[in-house]
């Protein structure tokens, strides 16, 4: 297949629309089943390389999220804590495949941000992961390749329209890439960069100590942040992203964000949030709106007589700041990469209350002394890697 018509681009009125290989090639991709859209296609690929590179950096099988071409989630597939297991909804399944483990992660940690999402997946998918896929509400997949089990599964999805497309996972995309903009071309050179150990040598502060597992997550923040609408941030804790502020024109804006994300991941692990008395039968996305509600500030909007009925079989108490800021404090050891310099050490305060201990980001700010001196305050290793990675 050399060329896919599709029904419009990013907006209906955007017609007509296509993609295909200016070369005169074979597309690199299969569609399965459906039918794929312009901002899928563009989730689809972007995702894709996302995972491929972060199997590559770490070992590990890998999954993503993608929505509105950035990431809402990514991970790779280690197993689960049982409490993890049961915020992802997935503690149903005595066990599951690494890669069903990746999605699940990849799919959980933001499940707001994730309604909805296009998935990518390093790895053929398999019986595991396609269940998984099954019972979420998403437009559709891309991965190397899929077992029977896992194809027939999936093709059951949204009345058989679920999309499914198949990659060729040796294809390589020429060194210079194009795109117009208002009628003109853009040239540039792809970003080929390789996320490896020496990217991160380079360590400023007093603390020089980088374990294996905090480097695999600093891999994986610049790796998700490569395939992030910039500005971009990311927090990483055990092999998943847990927080990514996407798209902000402050860098502050984009530490904030994306800490909050992480906030709100490690609240939904407190025994108070657990033990929510959710009324049998209430939808994944129902459960997933009150737990954001109720950990959130507009807390009363759930909690108000005659709405937390619709919800709970009796009303919840209050979680208050006391109590969250309590549980949060427990929060360690998170990683956090950012795709430009931080101009300032406000960046470093704000992702100190949210447990970070290693930061990668580029280095090469006026005030680069100042953001050392406060990871030094609270005893974190920042490493300058020396390079940017906008994505636009």
């Amino acid at each position: 297949m050399k060329e896919l018509e599709l029904k419009y681009g990013c907006n209906p009125n955007q017609k007509p629309s296509r993609v295909y290989m200016e070369d005169g090639q074979e597309l690199p991709i299969t569609i399965l089943n459906g039918r794929p859209g312009y901002i899928n296609l563009l989730d689809a690929l972007n995702g894709w390389q996302l995972v491929k590179e972060l199997k590559e950096a770490t070992g590990y099988p890998a999954a993503t999220s993608f929505k509105h071409v950035s990431p809402a989630g990514a991970a790779i597939g280690k197993p689960m804590s049982d409490v993890l297991k049961k915020i992802y909804w997935v503690d149903d399944f005595e066990e599951l495949s690494p890669l069903a483990c990746a999605y699940a992660r990849a799919r959980g940690a933001d499940r707001m941000s994730s309604f909805g999402d296009f998935i990518s997946l390093s790895d053929v998918c398999d019986k595991d992961t396609a269940l998984l896929i099954k019972r979420e509400v998403s437009d559709g997949v891309i991965a190397p390749g899929y077992t029977e089990e896992a194809l027939e599964i999936l093709k059951q999805k949204k009345r058989g329209n679920y999309n499914v497309i198949q990659i060729d996972e040796n294809y390589v995309p020429a060194p210079i890439e194009h795109k117009q903009v208002f009628g003109i071309t853009f040239e540039q050179g792809r970003n080929n960069l390789e996320m490896n150990d020496e990217l991160f040598s380079n360590i400023v502060t007093k603390n020089k100590v980088i374990p294996k597992e905090a480097l695999d997550d600093l891999k994986i923040s610049m790796i998700t942040l490569k395939y992030t609408q910039s500005n971009s941030v990311c927090y990483v804790k055990d092999g998943q992203a847990i927080g990514i502020g996407a798209g902000q024109q402050s860098r502050i804006h984009c530490t904030r964000l994306a800490g909050q994300k992480a906030d709100n991941w490690f609240l939904r692990q407190c025994p108070k949030v657990l033990e929510l008395p959710f009324k049998e039968n209430i939808k994944r996305q129902d459960r997933d709106n009150a737990i954001d509600l109720y950990i959130g500030d507009e807390y009363m909007d759930l909690l108000a007589d005659g709405e937390w009925e619709k919800v709970f079989t009796t009303k919840p108490e209050v979680f208050t700041m006391e109590e969250k800021k309590a549980w949060l404090s427990q929060m360690k050891d998170v990683a956090l990469g950012s795709d430009a310099f931080f101009p300032f050490g406000d960046n470093i305060e704000r992702a100190h209350k949210s447990g970070v201990k290693y930061i990668a980001q580029p280095g090469g700010s006026v005030r680069d002394d100042h953001v050392i001196d406060t990871c030094d305050k609270y005893d974190m290793a920042m490493a300058f890697t020396g390079i940017r990675l906008f994505h636009h």
